[in-house]
């Protein structure tokens, strides 16, 4: 991209005692370049920082052009935080894949929600899976030169037709010959199959991971690990997308098939190298594998043992934090999708245990999106108003009465973060559900306080910590929690 297209790199934070905030950078200033080199992204901004001696380009909140000379140490932070990644803007899909999630949502919504992130940056950087359709010569030398590896690659099918018809795009059948590449630079993927009964499961899911598997030989496996996932669909899907929700017979037979490939790939490689995402056994009502099954969880960001990680984690949260006892009493419910209430019961009833603690597990489908098996991400606001409603139609009681003896979802919502993401405008209380919703309209309508939860230990301090009163209070760094006002 021409250095014209770049924009100067906002900057959003600058970190405490950090060499930039010495310097005197403030939050709104702007990187124009580094040594004379306008940074595209992230990544140039991390390998053009790594040298010991730099000349930095900055523009000011008030439009006027520094020149800043620093001499610090090979590989020191400068301690600067951007407003994006990506200085030169985001490579966008140009598939249009019928189970595309940005395609199956309503129209109307706040922007963001419709970007169809295919950028191996951002693969490279957070783990997000693109299809490398829209790769050009000169991307794949920058991969090739950085080094930037392993990258998250949505696979789907190796048999050029099926893949140019799940994808809608005739690019997508060079698949085996990019993994081809990948292996003979040495470099490495994870790939993702999305199975899509009808389309791209039985026969040609086992060809897809025979494929796969090939890729997995050597020193340097370029395909490092697989996960296949179950098509999630919605009631916003396009029309004749050809696409059918995956039944609990087909899950079943799914599971079946690749654990019998699963023990090929022990027998061969030594791990399992392919690993079904936790909802197959959702769907199909199974329970999830043990815990060694997973080994170092290399599809977790598929939701691939998700479900047994967050069971060893609250063990662990409970050991450190869970009291005997909590004093004043009070009742809690915890809000999760429908598709995990089984799989989470024994930790609401560990928290049960502790005397002056009471934990109800409110498991919700989501009625926006039209799945009767929901996980907790994808709970929206109306999902909450439609699922609380029965149970939060209560009059306020005096003001000296307990908040738990008079409404029915107790002293406060828990409330997982992974719902969330934060609004345009930075506040805390305007974070923002996938429908728009904040969650501080939320607390009011449902008239009960949220306490926001983004981990296992966060979930115990909350079941043990002060009830919310009509401030913040730090639960987490990044947290605290809503009143209705």
């Amino acid at each position: 991209m021409a250095a014209s297209a770049i924009r100067p790199a906002r900057i959003t934070r600058v970190l405490p005692d950090s060499i930039a905030e010495e310097i005197g950078f403030e939050p709104g200033d702007a990187l124009v370049a580094i040594n004379g080199q306008p940074p595209r992204d992230l990544i140039d901004y991390r390998f053009l920082c790594a040298d010991e001696d730099l000349t930095l380009e900055v523009l000011d909140t008030r439009g006027k052009t520094h020149q800043v000379d620093i001499e610090k140490d090979i590989d020191d932070d400068l301690g600067l935080e951007f407003e994006t990644a990506l200085f030169d803007g985001l490579m966008q899909c140009n598939n249009a894949c019928p189970f595309c999630f940005i395609d199956q949502q309503p129209p109307g919504k706040r922007g963001t929600l419709y970007l169809k992130d295919d950028d191996y940056r951002l693969s490279f950087l957070y783990g997000s899976y693109l299809t490398l359709t829209n790769l050009l010569p000169q991307e794949w030398e920058r991969i090739a030169q950085m080094r930037l590896s392993p990258l998250y690659v949505s696979v789907h099918a190796t048999e050029p037709e099926v893949r140019s018809r799940l994808l809608k795009n005739p690019r997508a059948g060079q698949i085996l010959d990019q993994l081809a590449w990948f292996q003979a630079q040495r470099l490495q993927i994870h790939a993702q199959v999305v199975v899509c009964p009808g389309i791209n499961d039985g026969e040609h899911l086992a060809t897809t991971l025979q494929d796969l598997a090939r890729f997995h030989e050597g020193d340097v496996p370029a395909v490092a690990s697989a996960a296949v996932v179950p098509v999630g669909l919605t009631r916003f899907r396009p029309p004749g997308d050809e696409l059918t929700p995956v039944t609990q017979a087909q899950a079943r037979q799914a599971i079946a098939q690749v654990q019998a490939f699963q023990a090929d790939c022990r027998r061969r490689f030594g791990t399992n190298f392919v690993w079904l995402a936790d909802e197959w056994f959702l769907i199909a009502q199974q329970e999830v594998p043990d815990e060694g099954h997973y080994e170092d969880y290399p599809q977790l960001g598929n939701g691939v043992g998700s479900i047994r990680q967050f069971l060893k984690a609250f063990q662990q949260s409970a050991d450190d934090y869970l009291p005997e006892t909590v004093s004043p009493p009070r009742t809690l419910t915890w809000v999760v999708g429908n598709a995990v209430g089984h799989a989470f019961q024994p930790i609401v009833d560990r928290l049960n245990t502790v005397q002056g603690l009471t934990v109800r597990l409110a498991a919700l489908a989501s009625d926006y999106w039209g799945r009767d098996l929901t996980v907790t991400g994808l709970l929206t606001g109306h999902d909450l108003l439609l699922g609380l409603r029965d149970v939060s139609d209560a009059p306020n009681p005096a003001q000296n009465e307990p908040p738990s003896q008079h409404h029915a979802l107790g002293d406060a919502l828990l409330l997982p973060t992974v719902m969330l993401k934060p609004s345009d405008s930075g506040d805390p209380k305007d974070t923002l559900f996938l429908d728009d919703l904040s969650v501080a309209e939320i607390s009011q309508r449902l008239g009960c306080p949220v306490i926001p939860i983004d981990d296992t230990d966060a979930l115990v301090r909350a079941c043990c910590c002060d009830l919310p009163d009509d401030s913040f209070t730090d639960l987490q760094p990044a947290a605290g929690y809503w009143t209705p006002s």
